[in-house]
């Protein structure tokens, strides 16, 4: 009889769709901050106007290069290899300036979010719960754990829950604050080109980066050539070779700067694919100094045991032999202290007959058990029997 009430979270957007509203497209309906052109066939940043000032500093100087120092160029060398030599830069400029576009314009790995929180099915048996989570804490339905166990290549990393996109973030998943959404594989946010980098994107942009490296050294190599022309011409210094092309100077260092910068950008990113990290995973979690469970690599083995990381926290929950050495140096004090009748024998830990030992320490216990005498399931059977 009475029309159920919608739930008091749910934006005027999806409200109008769930009502049977008038049928509007997605980007309609989008609640991150993005903008929209050509009937959403593109996707820009909240801060797209960046674009008109990176498009300005990479075709600036190209200009330059093609009005005044080609022209020398033009008599000192052939008409064809002179005109070549200003073709190749506009086309190789045209092609950097479609590039950037298609990193700016692009989606680039959005997960689209949720209407409502996701149903606790698969938490009834908790076997996918993080650790660091107990079970008296999880409150209800509409209060999902902050985090959860996956399993990737063989090791369990946990996943975030994000409270605006109300899902799990799927492992290598982070919320951009800046465009408000959860992106795919979330390298950075790119204040040059306006957009995330992200999975779908991503070889975009490092074309960008990588044809604008070797765009600044061809201006740079040809703006010296034409220096060393005007002081062979003019029998003169370099300071007189400069004075009679300033424009050359400039460019000199203008892409002596830009090509140290875009350049040392495009190693790190290479760097960055060739150990398949993203830049937030490098800054983060420094892979480069643990085990990165997304390293495809001849390091990596399918029969590694599982580990545990917490990929989200930043830390890489393993203990390390000394570690291992104090806890059964503290278990064998405990059957020390019950066996001169310090401790009374019957305690807690013989009616629960699991002494509090964690999920890792058996795993450390199996695998370090050659290395430091009995394992701790012998050892707990022999305190059993005592």
């Amino acid at each position: 009889m009475y029309a159920n009430a919608l739930p008091p979270h749910i934006s005027d957007s999806d409200r109008r769709i769930i009502d049977g509203g008038p049928s509007l497209r997605v980007y309609q309906t989008w609640n991150g901050s993005n903008r929209f052109c050509c009937g959403g066939r593109l996707i820009f940043g909240p801060d797209a106007r960046s674009l008109f000032l990176t498009v300005l500093l990479i075709v600036t100087p190209v200009i330059l290069f093609c009005t005044f120092v080609s022209q020398r160029l033009f008599h000192e060398f052939d008409d064809h290899i002179g005109y070549l030599i200003v073709a190749i830069s506009a086309i190789f400029t045209l092609y950097i300036v479609i590039l950037l576009f298609l990193t700016s314009g692009r989606d680039p790995g959005i997960i689209p979010r949720n209407l409502h929180p996701p149903e606790p099915e698969d938490e009834a048996d908790g076997s996918n719960l993080s650790a660091d989570w107990p079970v008296s804490r999880i409150g209800g339905p509409n209060l999902p754990p902050p985090t959860k166990d996956v399993t990737v290549r063989g090791m369990v990393v946990k996943v975030k829950y994000c409270q605006t996109c109300m899902l799990y973030r799927p492992p290598r998943c982070s919320h951009c604050s800046i465009c408000n959404n959860c992106v795919e594989r979330f390298d950075h946010h790119c204040p040059w080109v306006g957009q995330c980098i992200g999975k779908r994107n991503y070889r975009f942009f490092f074309m960008f980066i990588s044809s604008t490296t070797m765009l600044c050294l061809y201006v740079f190599a040809f703006c010296w050539v034409n220096i060393s022309k005007i002081m062979d011409e003019y029998q003169c210094d370099l300071w007189r070779a400069l004075v009679k092309s300033p424009t050359s100077g400039v460019l000199i260092i203008y892409t002596f700067i830009a090509a140290w910068f875009v350049g040392g950008l495009t190693g790190f990113h290479l760097y960055l694919i060739i150990t398949n990290q993203t830049t937030y995973e490098n800054f983060r979690y420094r892979y480069d100094c643990k085990m990165n469970p997304y390293n495809q690599g001849p390091t990596m083995s399918p029969e590694m045991p599982k580990t545990s990381f917490d990929v989200e926290m930043g830390k890489r929950q393993a203990v390390a032999a000394e570690d291992l050495e104090d806890i059964q140096s503290q278990i064998d004090s405990v059957g020390g202290l019950e066996r001169c009748g310090t401790l009374p024998p019957h305690t807690k830990w013989d009616q629960k007959n699991n002494w509090e030992i964690t999920p890792d320490m058996r795993m450390l216990a199996a695998e370090f058990g050659m290395q430091y005498g009995p394992s701790l399931t012998e050892r707990e059977k022999i305190h059993g029997d005592q």
